[in-house]
């Protein structure tokens, strides 16, 4: 430290002190109290200082004469040590002069050692015996102490000799083999407290006294043992048969016997029961519980309490019951053995019928799954590949009866309603709500990969389905005369389809759970319901088809120089759907809706088709107006029928019977300008309208020429192209070609 530098920031630091003390007049006439209270404050801090200096003096000399005495201590030491070295120097012989006291006391500590066992020397014959005698009578407890005597004298008598400095092997053969009956009598007694722990569960009910006395007995030696292995590390000796971990090897005969137990409980194989597997785990459930039961409230209180007996148990049964299911489930399981099987394990377990049952209630979470997840999740995939084969198996059967249905020669069943029917939507249907009933009781995971198991199994039948409905359908168009009843069967096929979506949706209603929603599971159900729509509308073709066959040819003579002068055509075509339409009213409402509107377009697609055919060419005016006329007149008479076979879809909007008398007004106009007019409205309801449809139908008038059509087409559909929407309703016209 500088002190001339401290000193000047000192001064300096006063002097700015007193300038801004006295920076204010008034401040003057304090000026004399302002030197009596510096003066005091530098006094205190001069005593201060005097005080600490003094302070740090004292310490000083009191570390000084402390030193000094120190100093004084380690000089005696010193020569007490070179006092003590000198002194060494002249007991070198000592040692060997004292090798014969050594070896008397040695001889001396053998000879207390063998007087004090001499009595067990010459009895051993006798005590092993009669040890023998008392492990015979189940009298354990005096076994023991007797065979601890022994081992006593034995372990003292092997230790003089370890310690000895030249230890005579041969000594210590003879030693053991006179001891040699003892470890015998040890094993023995091993042996019976074996026997005694692996009859636990059933003897701890009557004697439980019995329990405890093995359990003293295997206290002991594990003392006896932690006393030999401190010995061990101190000395290096180590008694023969140390350590016998009779704990340990108590707590493997306990689990002995709970695996005899698990696997005792199958007396049942598949050959002679097959329902073994069931039989299996409901006495392997009685037996546990009831073994538990006896556990916890019997064997807890013999037990110490370190050994936590009731969890050990609990380990012990669901490690055992793990092992022996998992070899049961490698040996493989048939049908309904898994559902017995995942049900057992997922619920009946760990539910209230077994570990959660109220004599018990043990939680199983400490312990783990009983079996492991890859286990698990193997079994209910092969739970659900076996339903799959069910399944396939199922609905191949189905789909067989259901062809000889078809052509079993007599008409389908109706129902009250006089819907006609088969019984194949509901018999696939019961299945899969059994199967779905059945992973019920499992989890609802499983119900849910199960639910869309089914849907995929459903759809594909659905292909099949399709298939062979085609085959039927080829078949009867090859020779109509073979099969009285297709109308019918493709009435009843047409339901069907109706009533699997129906099916499935309720299916859905019931199974679906939202938590396991997600956009696979949603859209292989969107599928299913697709693929039975797409069927029902192909199957009501097929159905269309055969009426319209017949029709073909009566259509065929519209718009001729027959038809201007006849009504047959068109009456044959209401009188023939007529007839067709007695059978529709077997289908079920949204299917008569669903084929009566399939029906009105093909009936005015095939209508617009032969007006655009130009089978004829009308030469006046006259003619073209009569024509107009008796289309639209026709079209009503379309409507009458109609009307009359389905009243609530009379009024309907949108029908595409309304374009025809659009054509009509086309085909009618007498002025070009009003034709154009007209053709505008046309392209404006219609705006799907080609320019080949719209040639056509000027060509039908027979007074324009071809270079004005095509001109006139064009210019149409390209002024009315720059007002249409973007989007616009697909009409009738994208149906013909």
């Amino acid at each position: 430290m500088d002190v001339e530098q401290l000193e000047n920031e000192a001064r300096a630091t006063a002097v700015k002190h007193v300038e801004n003390f006295f920076r204010r007049p008034q401040q003057l006439e304090k000026l004399e109290q302002y030197k009596r209270r510096v003066g005091r404050k530098k006094v205190s801090v001069e005593a201060m200082l005097k005080s600490a200096m003094q302070s740090q003096l004292d310490g000083v000399c009191l570390g000084l004469n402390q030193l000094q005495t120190a100093l004084q201590d380690i000089k005696e030491i010193k020569q007490n040590l070179n006092e003590i070295q000198d002194s060494f120097s002249t007991l070198t012989d000592l040692g060997v002069k004292l090798n014969e006291v050594r070896s008397k006391n040695m001889n001396h500590s053998q000879y207390v050692t063998a007087m004090e066992n001499l009595k067990h020397l010459f009895t051993v014959p006798e005590s092993v015996e009669k040890t023998k005698q008392w492990i015979n009578e189940g009298k354990l407890l005096h076994a023991h102490q007797s065979l601890m005597d022994l081992e006593t004298s034995r372990d003292e008598l092997l230790y003089e000799l370890h310690k000895l400095p030249n230890q005579q092997q041969a000594d210590k053969i003879l030693l053991k083999a006179y001891f040699e009956d003892v470890e015998n009598i040890s094993q023995l007694m091993e042996k019976q407290l074996r026997l005694v722990l692996s009859r636990t569960l059933n003897t701890v009910r009557k004697e439980p006294t019995v329990i405890v006395t093995a359990l003293r007995i295997i206290e002991r030696e594990e003392k006896a043992d932690a006393s030999f292995l401190q010995l061990q590390k101190q000395s290096g000796f180590l008694p023969p048969g140390r350590p016998k971990e009779w704990r340990a090897k108590a707590m493997e005969v306990l689990r002995a016997s709970v695996s005899q137990r698990i696997e005792g409980t199958q007396v049942d194989e598949r050959e002679n029961n097959k329902m073994w597997l069931v039989t299996y785990l409901e006495l392997t459930r009685q037996l546990i519980l009831e073994d538990l039961r006896v556990v916890k409230t019997l064997c807890g209180p013999c037990f110490p309490p370190r050994y936590n007996i009731v969890n050990e148990y609990v380990k012990m049964y669901h490690l055992c019951l793990s092992q022996h299911l998992e070899e049961i489930i490698s040996n493989g399981l048939h049908g309904n053995e898994y559902v017995s099987m995942l049900s057992w394990i997922v619920n009946t377990y760990s539910g209230p019928e077994l570990m959660q049952h109220p004599d018990l209630n043990i939680e199983t979470t400490s312990v783990g799954p009983l079996l492991k997840v890859n286990v698990i999740t193997d079994l209910q995939f092969k739970y659900l590949s076996n339903m799959k084969d069910n399944y396939i198996e199922w609905m191949q059967k189905t789909l067989e009866q259901e062809k000889m249905d078809w052509n079993a020669q007599t008409p389908p069943e109706a129902d009250q309603d006089s819907y006609f029917h088969t019984a194949a939507p509901v018999i696939i249907f019961q299945m899969i709500d059994q199967n779905l009933q059945v992973t019920k009781t499992i989890s609802q995971a499983l119900t849910h990969k199960a639910l869309l198991l089914s849907m995929e199994q459903v759809e594909q039948y659905g292909k099949l389905y399709r298939d062979a409905i085609i085959e039927f359908k080829s078949k009867h168009f090859e020779d109509r005369s073979q099969n009285h009843f297709f109308t019918q069967y493709m009435i009843t096929i047409v339901n069907n389809c109706i009533h699997f979506v129906e099916l499935a949706q309720q299916m859905k209603q019931h199974y679906w759970r939202a938590d396991f929603h997600n956009a696979e599971s949603g859209s292989k159900f969107g599928n299913l319901l697709k693929a039975f729509q797409d069927l029902r509308n192909e199957a009501a073709r097929f159905l269309l088809e055969e009426a319209f066959l017949d029709l073909d040819v009566h259509f065929q003579d519209l718009i001729t120089t027959k038809w201007v002068t006849s009504s047959i055509p068109i009456d044959t075509i209401c009188v023939t759907l007529e007839d067709y339409f007695q059978d529709y009213k077997h289908l079920r409402v949204s299917n008569f809706e669903h084929v009566i509107q399939e029906a009105e377009n093909m009936v005015v697609q095939k209508y617009i088709t032969a007006m655009l055919q130009k089978k004829i060419s009308f030469k006046t005016y006259e003619e073209r107006r009569n024509a107009g006329t008796k289309v639209t007149k026709e079209v009503q008479q379309l409507k009458d029928m109609f009307k009359k076979i389905a009243p609530k879809m009379a009024n309907r909007v949108g029908s595409p019977l309304e374009a025809i008398p659009c054509l009509a007004e086309v085909l009618k106009s007498e002025d070009l300008e009003i034709l154009s007019l007209d053709l505008h409205n046309l392209v404006d309801k219609y705006p799907d309208i080609s320019e080949d449809h719209l040639a056509r139908l000027l060509a039908l008038r027979g007074d324009i020429s071809r270079s004005e059509i095509r001109e006139k087409s064009s210019y149409i559909l390209r002024t009315n192209k720059s007002r249409q929407r973007a989007s616009f309703t697909i009409s009738i016209f994208r149906q013909i070609p």
